[in-house]
């Protein structure tokens, strides 16, 4: 797949390349859109490589297919090539929440906006659990604030997988609790709202957060430990 920055239908911009894949700008039918391309893994056997990474762009089309159905804003699906092993999908226009929390580090906490989007991730992450969808990667890079509708949208399914079990909800929620430790520690207690919303979106928030309290002090175990 060759990057060609001319603007043209179907040209490609290199937008960010991870450890797993690579994230283009292009075009698809007329309308800007998102590639994620995976990348095959040279120290495997070639026909194990490509079993693993059709199996893992499935997965990650799947449950973004399945969190929208479940009511949560992700971008639309508008293609799986097998053969490039890519996804195509709709370019949401709109900053992401980790842009908009670190403003506020440096411009002060506009707390009616914070308290809205809280709101939103709590929101959204007790309608995946009920549904049985963990993300597997929730922070605050992995979710946009949509110009025009305001709405909160979850994207990179990459590491997604289904499970019901609150061990797993759990650990989702604590990904997100300490990249908001780490990176945003100007918002105070965003947390804390998050988690309020959540347990007014799940009917499973219960056995849930009574894990997520076990997951927190195996965490700060570790801490000491190290």
């Amino acid at each position: 797949m060759g990057i060609n920055q001319d603007g043209k239908e179907g040209s490609l911009i290199l937008l960010k390349q991870g450890a797993e894949a690579r994230v283009f700008e292009s075009t698809f039918v007329g309308r800007r859109s998102i590639i994620k391309e995976r990348f095959s893994k040279k120290y495997r056997h070639p026909t194990l490589d490509t079993k693993l990474t059709l199996k893992r762009l499935n997965a990650e089309a799947r449950c973004m297919t399945k969190a929208r159905r479940l009511g949560v804003s992700t971008p639309v699906l508008y293609a799986l090539d097998p053969v490039l092993h890519s996804l195509t999908f709709e370019y949401v226009e709109g900053p992401a929440i980790k842009e908009i929390f670190l403003g506020f580090g440096f411009n002060g906490v506009n707390q009616e906006l914070m308290n809205d989007i809280a709101t939103q991730i709590g929101d959204a992450i007790g309608k995946i659990h009920d549904g049985g969808l963990i993300h597997g990667d929730l922070t605050t890079s992995n979710m946009l604030f949509q110009n025009g509708t305001n709405k909160l949208v979850l994207i990179d399914f990459g590491l997604s997988f289904t499970s019901t079990l609150p061990e797993d909800k759990a650990v989702d929620l604590y990904v997100l609790e300490r990249a908001l430790l780490s990176m945003h520690s100007s918002c105070g207690n965003v947390m804390d709202q998050i988690l309020a919303a959540y347990r007014k979106s799940s009917k499973q928030w219960s056995s849930t957060l009574n894990k997520l309290a076990q997951v927190r002090q195996r965490g700060r175990k570790r801490t000491m430990v190290g």
